[in-house]
């Protein structure tokens, strides 16, 4: 069997505005291999989330929406389906947790008229079964009551208690890969605790590959494998998640984690990345950090940096490049 469920090839995605062509993903490449935990990190805008709806074919069928590249999920380009092809996919082979479960619940059915739908539609099972199966779902999430919940409405219930009807709507099907996107929004610090627990204890327990989202690095330290880092768009920094945070290589990444305040560091002075982001309709020649960077070089500002494999971790970033000019 294929180690490797998600493939990513040089995906693209294109946002045609009033403004002009506004490219919020520009050649995302990765693998997410069976049962692997993958952090995707970043500030906001820089296509975190874009990446997440492009694997959900959200974008189908949208005008003004251009997807280019593979997404590949075991073996089949998930750009070449159709929608009813999509929705056969969406739920039953791979599951998504949103932002803000008040805004993906709809407010005028019940949780258990939500998450029954999800399983007949997947699981071509009688209503009765399906009950069965929502309940034994939210009893998974540990929501407790489960039975008395599927009867509620989502403004009955609280915030953590709707993201979990999320995340047993994304696993009630078993899928292969879960994508969790930003779960812990507006959530305060005590139940992010235990939506993260929850997330890492079903990834064991169904054997499924996970996609976290999050601009938050303690977040992705806790619950990834492999680290993403993203900045405007492009990948620029890819390692297992000790080798990052031990020592990181890209001068973004490495920004990132100067931010963070330390426990066990009193009076320290933080250190900010200086400058902000480009506009993702005017993207800097070269590299696109390069204004904001401490190590520019000349080329930075005339050429892209290419890809760089340094064993096992991958750098874009001419700092690590042998050819170009010091």
């Amino acid at each position: 069997m294929d180690s490797t469920v998600l493939s990513i090839k040089d995906l693209r995605v294109s946002f045609t505005t009033s403004y002009g062509c506004a490219t919020a993903v520009d050649a995302v490449s990765f693998d997410v291999g069976r049962c692997e935990k993958i952090g995707i990190v970043g500030e906001s805008g820089c296509g975190k989330s874009v990446i997440s709806k492009a694997i959900m074919g959200l974008f189908a069928g949208l005008d003004y929406v251009k997807v280019s590249g593979n997404i590949i999920l075991d073996g089949e380009d998930l750009l070449n389906k159709d929608e009813l092809e999509l929705c056969d996919i969406r739920g039953r082979r791979v599951g998504m947790v949103f932002q803000e479960p008040m805004a993906s619940l709809n407010p005028v059915f019940t949780i258990g008229n939500q998450l029954t739908e999800t399983i007949m539609r997947h699981q071509k099972c009688s209503k009765d079964v399906a009950v069965l199966k929502a309940v034994e779902a939210l009893e998974l999430v540990g929501m407790p009551e489960p039975k008395t919940r599927l009867k509620q409405y989502p403004f009955q219930l609280s915030g953590g208690m709707r993201q979990r009807v999320m995340i047993a709507m994304a696993i009630s099907c078993n899928p292969e890969l879960l994508i969790a996107d930003e779960p812990t929004t507006a959530l305060d610090v005590t139940i992010q605790a235990q939506i993260l627990e929850l997330i890492k204890n079903l990834n064991k327990h169904i054997q499924t590959s996970l996609i976290i989202i999050s601009h938050d690095l303690g977040v992705i330290a806790d619950m990834a494998d492999t680290v993403i880092v993203m900045y405007a768009g492009n990948i620029v920094e890819r390692a297992d998640v000790i080798s990052i945070f031990k020592k990181p290589f890209h001068p973004y990444t490495q920004g990132l984690l100067n931010s963070i305040p330390h426990l066990n560091r009193r009076q320290q002075t933080l250190i900010p990345i200086e400058g902000t982001v480009p506009s993702i309709y005017n993207m800097p020649k070269g590299c696109r950090f390069n204004s904001r960077c401490k190590f520019r070089k000349p080329i930075c500002e005339s050429m892209e940096p290419p890809n760089i494999s340094l064993g096992s971790r991958l750098v874009k970033c001419w700092l690590y490049d042998n050819k170009s000019k010091r």
